[in-house]
């Protein structure tokens, strides 16, 4: 796309200052002009190059406005030149009837009716910049795509590969002159789908038949090397790869692939199998020897392998748990703004069914892709966590009618849970989840039904216990009766996005939250299995002497949380920062917002009175803990709630505020406001775990909806 300064506005104005006037204005809107004297010039000098046309409609009252039409014209497809033109009886048929002509004329035009104040002016050229300079991205994209097309035709005739497409609503086909060469035809010869099909070898017909059709309706890739007969009665063999092309819905429209001639290659390939039969007994001999001789060496190799990939494996789960606890941050922070905007929508379309029930509908995608941000996190130790002493035997129990309703009648459930255990340190909804993602992969595991046993004991680590610490453990054990894992596969069954279950039967986050909730908790996930004989998953966690507390179930209404309070907001993302204050205006606040740490310091020192901060943790210059020091330096007592998306606060960030979780809600947002002004310096508490277990209970139902352990709640 060009720059401005390539660019330029061209201005026929000759009565008085108006063109000093005009070429002054586009200057201030950061465009570069050139002026003309007359009416002739200015058609020859306009360009693709020109950005915006500048006339007085004086000027050319009554002219010959045929050059300028003609270029207009002509202009090629991408190019819809933008006109300003200054009147004095503005641009309506009915105030001015010339105003028609000259819209028939110059096409994309604006009429600015005189006299208008210089803001005006600027706001227009700038309008007519942008859409210019749009058509000029939009040339460079068309450039680009035909460079593309003719690099393709390139690649394919110096791979001597022969492109077709079959639409898949009439079969028929549409095939280049190196792909009929391919089956033997000339360029110019019809060629039909039939006709190709009846040129396979007749052994191989069939075949091609049905992998055809398993492209069709799987939509796995087509990729086939048959034999061919071309019409002078000769054979070849024909190499044919192939994709599904669907439509913007998801629809499957068409085959498109390419062909080539493999008939040379399998010549060759024949006559190296021959020489080779008359070799294999030879290499077989030199290989048994050269296998006794280095036997012992490759045992050292392998054994040096395994301790490789065990610490490739460790750095690879620690890089991906860095990215993937990234992106799910910077996913909550959008996830937010569209939870927070459907939210408020949904007020205010009450009274439309539909629109209520297509906000509701959007409503449970976003909240969907929230709880796959919170399985990332969790993957990537980065979740949000409560983490208090809870009763394990009373939780699963709590689960019982969940789980058996989970697994179906087909499984029978058998739980050991001795009554003397000590509580463990655990977040108790985020286990009930992982606890009812292990029944469900254990469900998957046995589609024609099987037993599954829940446990728990206690375990002491002492001296060396790996990854985890000294000290006593919980040990919660899922195990099942089902189809089991190999080696290879148990290997991988924590990675995230791994599954063995069909496409679009599970994500590949369960374990993999799993594995992140255990070592965030700081215990860990120890998965066994045999092919055949079931697997069972091991769940440690660390005992406490702590007794558990009673689950708070007192929630505030969201009309009563606080009176009208003054509120500064601060946060960088405009998005984020728009949505909240919506929220809170809602609320019935007022709300002032500030986009920068810098900029939130600057209002509290100039005498704004506030009663409460929110501020976003992650911002550049100041972050949200620095500003909340100095704030407090200035005001101890002004309550302040900060917002974030991480679990923990980076080392050394020593403060200890509110925290508000993203994505919030509206009612969240009410509750930590009633709390913060109420002097409370700690988030809501979740609910118990005997709580959590009834509004699983009430979800269970959509946890078959996803799969792979990855329910929903």
């Amino acid at each position: 796309m060009p720059n401005s300064d390539k660019t330029k506005a061209l201005i026929y104005a000759p009565a008085g200052r108006d063109a000093q006037v005009a070429a002054s204005l586009i200057d201030e809107a950061g465009l570069s002009s050139t002026t003309v004297a007359d009416l002739n010039l200015f058609a020859s000098s306009l360009s693709d190059r020109v950005a915006v046309g500048v006339l007085t409609e004086e000027a050319v009252r009554g002219s010959d406005l045929k050059p300028i039409a003609a270029w207009v014209a002509a202009q090629p497809s991408w190019s819809d030149l933008p006109f300003i033109v200054l009147t004095q009886r503005g641009g309506g048929p009915e105030r001015n009837p010339a105003a028609a002509r000259l819209s028939e004329v110059l096409g994309n035009v604006t009429f600015l009716e005189r006299p208008f104040h210089a803001t005006s002016f600027v706001s227009v050229a700038r309008t007519a910049l942008k859409g210019r300079l749009r058509q000029y991205e939009a040339r460079d994209r068309l450039e680009a795509l035909s460079e593309s097309e003719r690099r393709l035709q390139t690649a394919l005739a110096a791979g001597r590969l022969g492109a077709w497409e079959l639409e898949l609503s009439s079969m028929a086909l549409s095939a280049s002159a190196t792909c009929k060469a391919v089956f033997g035809r000339e360029p110019d010869d019809d060629v039909t789908r039939d006709d190709l099909i009846a040129s396979i070898h007749p052994d191989d017909r069939d075949f091609v038949l049905v992998r055809l059709r398993q492209t069709i309706d799987t939509g796995r890739d087509y990729s086939i090397e048959h034999r061919t007969i071309w019409p002078d009665g000769s054979l070849h063999w024909t190499e044919v790869h192939a994709q599904l092309y669907a439509d913007r819905y998801g629809s499957a429209r068409k085959l498109v692939g390419v062909c080539s001639d493999t008939t040379a290659r399998k010549t060759i390939e024949e006559n190296l199998r021959r020489l080779n039969e008359n070799l294999e007994e030879r290499v077989r001999e030199r290989t048994r020897e050269v296998n006794a001789a280095h036997q012992t060496l490759l045992e050292e190799v392998a054994q040096r392998e395994r301790a490789e990939e065990q610490l490739r494996q460790s750095q690879k789960m620690e890089a991906i748990g860095q990215l993937t606890g990234g992106v799910a941050h910077d996913f909550n922070n959008l996830l937010m703004v569209v939870l927070g905007n459907l939210e408020l929508l949904g007020k205010y379309l009450a009274g439309d069914a539909k629109a209520t029930r297509l906000v509701e509908g959007a409503l449970q995608g976003a909240r969907r892709g929230a709880a796959l941000t919170q399985r990332l996190l969790a993957f990537a130790r980065q979740q949000d966590l409560q983490v208090k002493p809870v009763d394990l035997a009373e939780l699963v129990s709590g689960m019982n009618d969940l789980l058996r309703r989970s697994v179906g009648s087909s499984v029978s459930i058998e739980t050991i849970l001795p009554a003397t255990l000590p509580p463990a340190l655990v977040d108790a909804n985020q286990l009930e989840l992982a606890l009812l993602n292990l029944a469900v992969n254990a469900r998957d595991a046995m589609p024609e039904g099987g037993r599954l046993s829940i446990s728990l004991r206690e375990e002491q680590v002492s001296g060396n216990g790996g990854d985890l610490s000294e000290g006593s453990y919980l040990v919660l054990a899922v195990a099942d009766s089902g189809t089991g894992m190999d080696a290879e596969t148990l290997q991988k069954a924590v990675d995230p996005f791994f599954s063995t279950k069909e496409l679009g039967k599970g994500t590949g986050l369960g374990l993999s939250m799993i594995h992140g909730l255990a070592v965030q908790l700081n215990g860990a996930l120890l998965l066994t299995s045999e092919l055949g004989a079931g697997t069972t998953a091991e769940l440690w966690l660390p005992a406490t002497e702590q007794r558990p507390e009673q689950a708070n179930e007192t929630a505030l209404p969201v009309s009563e949380t606080a009176s009208r309070l003054k509120i500064l907001l601060v946060d960088d993302d405009a998005l984020i920062a728009m949505s909240s204050v919506d929220m809170l205006e809602d609320l019935g606040h007022e709300v002032v917002e500030a986009n920068s740490g810098v900029q939130a310091l600057e209002l509290i020192r100039n005498g704004q009175n506030f009663d409460l901060v929110i501020t976003d943790y992650s911002m550049p210059g100041m972050t949200g803990a620095q500003l909340a020091e100095a704030v407090r330096d200035l005001h101890p007592a002004l309550p302040i709630v900060l917002a974030t998306g991480y679990a923990d606060l980076p080392a050394g960030t020593d403060i200890d505020l509110p925290r508000l979780g993203k994505p919030y809600n509206q009612a969240q947002l009410a509750k930590e406001i009633s709390r913060a002004v109420a002097g409370e310096a700690a988030s809501v508490p979740r609910s118990g775990a005997g709580a959590s277990g009834a509004r699983l209970a009430k979800a269970d139902d959509r946890c078959d909806e996803i799969g792979d352990g990855a329910c929903v709640i």
